[in-house]
């Protein structure tokens, strides 16, 4: 048995014009008076009564009148209807009304990556604090992944769609270096990396990306990324959460913007070095979700080393 009035399927032969409000029926069926909405054939009882409370007599244009109310409410009763199995008593509430329901698939979870080239050598650093709004998961969380001898990359955002890039760039250079028995240069990983990220442009990796390493001449070379995959080349790099905080401070100290009568002294390894230190100090001072401790990669021809130097924990 249908539940709705609106599933009951209608007689065969039968026709409803709803401009009109009136019902044109076909063959046998057309001098048989009917039901309102029903389509079923009426007793001589029932007949008497609906002509007593006006639903058939009167003609035709009390009857659309009626039909049109019948319909009205049975489409405010599908638009009020919620589907299947789910009770209006039962849906969230809070004191000052219902709760909306929504999607929300993205969470940030914080922290901050810097990548700086110089002639011939690179470092990319970040923090190791994982978070989530006033909340800290783990504070040995490091956002720098080695992915080749002379790449590494630095992820900052949602800290699942970090996990899940990395894992398919690592698989793709599985595969290349079995297709063709050496390493992909650090170029060619940061145009890989665009079109993954142009892939999934309808539903993008909530992830900021910086790659730090040497390109094929042995210089240093930093790719920074938004998340839909436009990337550009940089000598230095900061994303993340305390990103507005340590690029005014690059571009003043290793990009000398906007600065005049000053020489422009090529960035050495050490002063690299005593740079990320001093920024990433000044940013845990005033950014919650990044500190703990800083994780520094440095990429050379001899290969890549890591620091770890503590910052503060609350």
């Amino acid at each position: 048995m249908p539940m709705f009035p609106w599933e009951r399927k209608p007689l065969p032969r039968c026709q409803l014009s709803w401009k009109s409000g009136r019902r044109l029926l076909t063959g046998r069926l057309r001098r048989l008076p009917l039901g309102p909405m029903t389509g079923v054939r009426l007793s001589g009882r029932r007949q008497r009564r609906e002509a007593g409370s006006g639903a058939i007599s009167g003609g035709g244009r009390h009857l659309a009148v009626r039909q049109q109310k019948r319909s009205s409410g049975m489409l405010s009763s599908v638009a009020a209807y919620s589907g299947p199995g789910r009770d209006p008593d039962m849906e969230p509430h809070s004191a000052v009304g219902p709760l909306q329901l929504r999607f929300s698939p993205y969470a940030f979870n914080g922290g901050t990556v810097l990548a700086i080239a110089g002639e011939d050598f690179s470092i990319v650093a970040s923090d190791t604090r994982l978070s989530e709004g006033f909340s800290i998961h783990t504070r040995d969380s490091p956002k720098c992944y080695k992915l080749t001898d002379k790449t590494v990359i630095g992820c900052s955002g949602f800290h699942g769609d970090c996990l899940t890039l990395t894992k398919i760039i690592e698989a793709r250079l599985k595969m290349y270096k079995h297709s063709n028995n050496k390493a992909m240069t650090t170029g060619a990983i940061a145009a890989m990396l665009s079109t993954i990220l142009y892939s999934r442009r309808f539903f993008p990796y909530y992830v900021y990306n910086i790659i730090g390493g040497l390109d094929e001449e042995g210089k240093g070379a930093v790719y920074s990324f938004d998340p839909v995959g436009s990337y550009q080349r940089d000598s230095f790099k900061a994303g993340g959460s305390a990103s507005a905080m340590l690029q005014p401070l690059l571009d003043n100290q290793v990009g000398f913007k906007n600065m005049q009568n000053v020489e422009h002294v090529p960035l050495s390894l050490d002063r690299a070095m005593r740079l990320v230190k001093d920024v990433f100090i000044s940013a845990a001072e005033r950014d919650v979700y990044t500190g703990d401790a800083l994780r520094i990669c440095i990429v050379t021809k001899e290969g890549i080393r890591e620091e770890t130097v503590p910052l503060r924990k609350d």
